[in-house]
């Protein structure tokens, strides 16, 4: 607001753009600029979330690789201890001191938030690598790729805010590699056509917020979902 009480709109990265989840194919089509085929559409544009990671990460080796270490020990300590993880113990995992850590990620949040987007970008990479396989396959190895972040996201989802800027880049980033490859299973006839891609991410959502006893049980429970995914056979 200036002096004379006007309100002046924030200027924001593009790749921070507010994020409204696409009512329909055709809509994300149009919001990423993504046309049929959908190998291409996966490949062609690149995830508003990558764009973050890379303003993110020092230039210079030797700071990217403390930068790469402590984001490395900040997923192993929050996968273990979730978001209260000590700031002390991630620099020692990292083998480097709090001050680095601190010229890094001045804050926890500025961490948390650094955490989740690389985590995400590199499920978008998972889309890529997929995309070449039959389409039921790519998705299901997406979903599978998907909930095994599920420690770690959990931790740190928790707390960040909806809201936040970075967190809706990467809802639109995980909209954006994954919708194509479920729009390619159901054109294939092995997705069912009476939901939308939003009912599939709402549905492993609610699978990655639950405590499993171990990894086996969380992989059943994810199978018997797909299988209610999958056109009968």
């Amino acid at each position: 607001m200036d002096a004379c009480g006007r309100t002046h709109p924030r200027q924001t990265h593009p790749a921070l753009v507010k994020w409204r989840h696409p009512s329909t194919v055709a809509e994300a089509n149009l919001r990423f600029n993504l046309d049929p085929p959908w190998e291409a559409a996966v490949t062609a544009q690149p995830f508003p979330v990558s764009e973050i990671v890379t303003s993110r990460r020092p230039h210079r080796k030797d700071a990217a690789r403390n930068y790469d270490a402590l984001l490395t020990a900040a997923r192993e300590a929050f996968a273990e201890n979730g978001a209260e993880a000590s700031l002390e113990d991630i620099a020692r995992r990292a083998g480097v001191g709090i001050g680095t850590l601190y010229r890094n990620f001045p804050t926890r949040r500025h961490l948390f938030e650094s955490v989740y987007a690389g985590e995400v970008n590199d499920l978008c990479r998972v889309a890529h690598e997929v995309a070449e396989l039959e389409p039921w396959e790519a998705l299901s190895a997406w979903l599978r790729r998907f909930v095994g972040y599920t420690v770690t996201k959990r931790a740190v989802r928790e707390a960040l805010n909806d809201e936040s800027e970075i967190f809706l880049a990467c809802r639109d980033s995980m909209y954006q590699a994954g919708g194509p490859l479920f729009e390619r299973a159901q054109k294939s006839g092995e997705a069912r056509e009476d939901m939308d891609f939003d009912d599939l991410l709402r549905m492993v959502a609610g699978i990655t917020a639950t405590n499993f006893l171990d990894d086996a049980q969380r992989d059943r429970v994810l199978a018997v979902a797909l299988d209610g995914v999958r056109t009968a056979r």
